[in-house]
């Protein structure tokens, strides 16, 4: 038989999972009390730096289950959550993401599903990156017409 287990992350000490582990509950699955890992750690450390989820990893065997309530959840970019769900169904362990429905991210349409939709966050994340570059090189040719006209200003007086 089946175990399932779930794995549930916050960023900040000051936020809880609770809101994730309701969310699991409520699509019908009944996780006992020492299945169900708990962490506050950033997203941007890799999973397989993460101490609970490397215990989890540890815990689990093949046929088990693995419930999830979003990609980020398990890595901390497209690559990282594609190579953390790539080790967990070679060791044969099921990987359900309940934000599309509990789709298996293991089976063939899981593995599309999960590669379309983390191309999409990467793209996302790459133009929020262009943003932010674009905004700081804005910003530093403000600064540098500010501190000419401030020059000119000086000069004239």
């Amino acid at each position: 038989m089946s175990r399932v287990f779930a794995y549930c992350r916050v960023s900040t000490t000051d936020q809880t999972t609770q809101n994730q582990s309701l969310e699991i509950k409520t699509a019908g699955f009944a996780i006992e009390a020492q299945r169900l890992i708990e962490e506050s750690i950033s997203g941007s450390v890799a999973a397989k730096e993460r101490p609970g989820f490397t215990k989890l990893i540890d815990r689990m065997e093949a046929g088990d289950i693995l419930v999830v309530t979003k990609l980020d959840r398990l890595g901390r970019n497209a690559m990282d959550v594609r190579a953390t769900v790539e080790h967990l169904a070679s060791v044969g362990v099921r990987v359900h993401y309940l934000a599309l429905g509990g789709v298996d991210l293991t089976s063939p349409a899981g593995k599309m599903t999960m590669q379309v939709i983390a191309a999409v966050a990467e793209f996302e994340r790459d133009l929020l990156i262009e943003r932010t570059q674009s905004g700081i090189n804005r910003a530093g040719r403000w600064q540098t017409i500010w501190q000419t006209d401030r020059v000119k200003k000086k000069q004239n007086r």
